[in-house]
């Protein structure tokens, strides 16, 4: 409650969307994950779990832009995840 007579203001409301909503919704699409290490695979993703453990298909490590190997079907444990991103079309 305020002391001068004003009404307590709003807080800001979190975004909606939460991570496991967010990664249901680009199942089949092509993203980025980056891990710890700092390498970096893109692919499409096929499932994620509570854990972060992820499965790409079409799994291909990238470099400075550059395909460094291809790997086909990859699954990446969560505990070295930094981040996935969804790629843009």
């Amino acid at each position: 409650m305020s002391t001068n007579g004003e009404s307590p203001k709003e807080e800001p409301k979190a975004d909606p969307r939460d991570p496991s909503g967010f990664l249901s919704e680009i199942i089949g699409n092509a993203v980025t994950v980056k891990l710890n290490s700092g390498i970096v695979y893109k692919g499409a993703l096929q499932s994620v779990d509570g854990y972060m453990n992820i499965a790409l298909e079409n799994c291909r490590e990238v470099a400075d832009g550059r395909v460094i190997r291809n790997y086909g079907d990859a699954f990446v444990r969560g505990n070295n995840v930094t981040y996935i991103s969804a790629d843009s079309i």
